[in-house]
């Protein structure tokens, strides 16, 4: 079976690495998986550096789109998508998440009718007015197999009707639905160690375990928006000063960019945030396991601080993974200044627990035996 694998995201490159590593350690004679890199991101610190350290396969194509609107972006990973599908034999193709990238990946593929699986189906945010929400929703409706890492996302997918739908795809199937499990808690076990070994961020930054925060911020309508992002900022910086505690800010290039034409935005709390350049996946998942509390916007980072048992202040209006919101390890704040404290103070002078709730480290290879099966 040869399958293509569509990544443009840095997320979505960590996510592949779990897959690409079952198919070479369960599946070497059955699976051939090929790797397409749409180019989405396209900073070293933000891609190749992560096919380095997970030991990904190379991409066999990659498209080089870079950034631009997102009706310009997604029509050229349409085109380019296209092109490597027609010109190549594929039973199927492996998408990833919300991204543009998702969403070209599965028009392109469904057009022509190769089978579409969905990693990371069924979430929702319910807020239509996300990018990411449009793109999963979209891929959902495409893919002949939604793998599903949540029985959340489950739930999600039966209320809109994939359990019972009489929709059938060229080849006389119908959709799928899998419960299997998170690929990104499969690579957080697994590289938690390596990454131990392989990191020295910790020593570079003079840090002690459990005794700083760490934040990411990257999603446009925080970075594109100076009241939001001020107020953000602002929040780390009270917190960072009258808590006595570092927060170390690994910054994406979005918000990097934002900031370089907004000085007045940084130049007020410089002194108070450790500021470093985007980190590679060894030296984030060194600051995750470490952190006293994580303070993001991003899904995967959420997911990250849960698994190692981490609480975490959500700078978003909502999220798809509202099971670590039920469970009190998370806490929605958005860009709001006193929401931000306040959940940072009740998480740090209350007990938070970490059930298991996604999976059992072994979703790739669930994946892979369902695609087999199919």
């Amino acid at each position: 079976m040869k399958i293509l694998t569509i990544i443009g995201a840095r997320p979505q490159i960590i996510k592949a690495a779990a897959v690409s590593r079952a198919v070479k350690q369960y599946y070497p004679s059955q699976i051939e998986e090929d790797i397409l890199h749409t180019g989405q991101h396209y900073d070293t610190n933000m891609s190749q550096v992560f096919f380095d350290q997970l030991g990904i396969p190379q991409p066999h194509f990659n498209l080089g789109v870079g950034s631009g609107s997102h009706g310009t972006q997604t029509a050229r990973m349409i085109q380019g998508i296209e092109e490597v599908l027609l010109n190549n034999s594929y039973n199927g193709i492996i998408l990833y998440g919300d991204t543009n990238s998702t969403l070209a990946g599965a028009v392109a593929a469904s057009k022509i009718h190769i089978p579409v699986f969905h990693i990371e189906a069924g979430l929702r945010s319910f807020n239509m007015a996300m990018p990411e929400e449009v793109n999963r929703i979209v891929c959902d409706q495409l893919s002949s197999i939604c793998f599903a890492p949540t029985q959340t996302a489950v739930d999600n997918l039966r209320r809109e009707g994939f359990m019972d739908s009489p929709a059938t795809f060229r080849n006389g199937k119908h959709r799928r639905v899998c419960n299997c499990g998170d690929v990104m808690y499969d690579n957080s076990m697994h590289f938690a160690s390596i990454a131990q070994k392989h990191s020295s961020i910790m020593q570079q930054l003079g840090l002690q375990p459990n005794n700083y925060i760490l934040a990411t911020i990257h999603r446009d309508h925080n970075t594109d928006d100076p009241v939001r992002l001020g107020a953000i900022l602002r929040a780390l910086t009270d917190i960072a000063r009258q808590d006595n505690i570092r927060i170390v800010l690994p910054l994406h290039p979005r918000t990097r960019k934002i900031l370089d034409t907004n000085p007045d935005l940084l130049s007020q709390h410089s002194d108070s945030l450790t500021i470093i350049p985007p980190a590679s996946f060894f030296d984030i998942s060194m600051l995750e396991q470490n952190a006293k509390l994580v303070m993001t916007d991003s899904g995967g980072v959420q997911k990250e601080a849960f698994f190692f048992e981490k609480p975490c202040v959500i700078l978003r209006p909502e999220t798809e993974w509202v099971e670590i919101v039920d469970h009190g390890a998370g806490i929605i704040a958005d860009a709001d200044y006193d929401r931000i404290v306040n959940a940072y103070r009740q998480l740090i002078d209350h007990p938070v627990h970490f059930p298991h709730l996604f999976g059992d480290a072994h979703a790739a290879e669930k994946i892979l035996q369902t695609i087999l099966d199919y």
